[in-house]
């Protein structure tokens, strides 16, 4: 640890978007073309790229990672009178997106392992109405996705991925969001591909992606508007979540990089892991044996008798950011709460775990005196 006061040495923020040259080019690119900025090549060569490396037939970009989910679940029907069982441990817009599509969202709990939904609580959330599930991958690793596929086949749900925080993971050799009937995934500027803002709709199903499309450009069959004479027919209805041409330069950009991404949040995490392995009280998140993290986030599990609040004024003195992903869990917030009247105790391994969760700082160019710096400061945190 430096000599230098805290307040000397540099923030080590939460994360910092990874960019070079080319994301300048390829918006610089997309801006000067002086046309096609709502909807140009770059989105359609994004879409290509998504979809050759997800390893499915179809991709929709859309404007966020939250309107990627309300996307798919309208592409699947789902709307007022059904139930959408969710994770509460979860960021608040796997839920809204249920809310936003007029449909209900059933909590349930989470299993310890992965952080993701527990096939058994879910079995035991079904009901008539219940139409799809929306399980989540945690923290850049998948859920128990083959269990839950499972049960969807076996009730005729629908299953949407919520990947926003794992484009590149696996689960036993497979690609998160190849297991469901589509996945969402997220360009928010945390995540592994940044661009900002940003999302997609991932699928085989050929309908399902046509809906998509449909629903992001005000349920218009013709994409270009703006090139030709008549004002083209409208099948569905629907909204504007188009991305931008320029943004998806900037995801073009990003996928060109992808692996080395991936690479370099590995590397960090794994640097901490081995610096945290004899600190008692701290066990850094791992998700199953059979699939590979990309490290979205870095979270730790702090002991009961660890005083969380501790270690992060730990973080704090030494100028390191760090942040609770998510305490309250989603049943518990006000909206929530208040609509479906759920008390604490609903979810008692969601809430466990929402309350020992820390999220410590990690991106791809995390260097190795950051990753000891945020090493040294939990342990004089524990």
């Amino acid at each position: 640890m430096s000599d230098r006061p805290a307040s000397e040495r540099p923030e080590i923020p939460l994360f910092e978007i990874a960019w070079d040259e080319l994301d300048v080019e390829n918006a610089t690119d997309s801006i000067t073309r002086g046309g096609y900025w709502a909807k140009g090549p770059y989105v359609t060569e994004f879409e290509e790229k998504l979809a050759e490396y997800v390893g499915l037939d179809h991709a929709v970009v859309v404007n966020s990672g939250t309107t990627a989910l309300v996307t798919a679940l309208r592409a699947h029907g789902v709307g007022p009178g059904d139930e959408v069982v969710v994770p509460s441990f979860t960021f608040v817009a796997t839920a809204n997106a249920v809310e936003l599509v007029g449909a209900r969202p059933v909590f349930a709990d989470i299993e310890r392992e992965t952080y993701g939904l527990d096939p058994s609580s879910v079995r035991e959330e079904l009901t008539d109405e219940t139409a799809a599930l929306l399980p989540v991958h945690p923290y850049g690793t998948t859920c128990r996705i083959d269990e839950l596929a499972a049960i969807a086949d076996d009730e005729d749900l629908a299953l949407v991925e919520d990947a926003a925080e794992s484009l590149g993971a696996t689960f036993d050799g497979r690609s998160v969001g190849t297991f469901g009937d589509s996945a969402a995934f997220s360009f928010c500027q945390n995540k592994v591909v940044a661009t900002g803002e940003g999302g997609a709709v991932l699928t085989d199903d050929s309908e399902i992606a046509e809906n998509a499309r449909l629903y992001r450009s005000h349920g218009r069959e013709s994409t270009d508007y703006f090139e030709s004479s008549g004002s083209g027919r409208y099948p569905d209805i629907g909204t504007n979540v188009r991305m931008a041409d320029v943004v998806a330069a900037i995801g073009c950009a990003q996928m060109e990089k992808v692996e080395e991404l991936i690479a370099g949040r590995r590397w960090a995490a794994d640097r901490m892991t081995d610096g945290l392995a004899d600190v008692s009280g701290v066990e850094p998140h791992r998700g199953l044996g059979d699939s590979t993290h990309v490290r979205q986030l870095y979270t730790v599990t702090l002991s009961p008798d660890v005083d969380r609040d501790g270690v992060i004024d730990a973080l704090d003195a030494r100028n390191i950011s760090s942040k609770i992903y998510w305490d309250p869990p989603v049943h518990l917030t006000d909206y929530y709460r208040g609509r479906y009247d759920y008390d604490p105790g609903a979810l008692p391994v969601t809430e466990d775990v929402a309350g020992r969760v820390l999220s410590l700082p990690i991106h791809p160019n995390l260097s190795a005196e950051e990753a000891d710096r945020i090493v040294a400061a939990v342990r004089a945190g524990v």
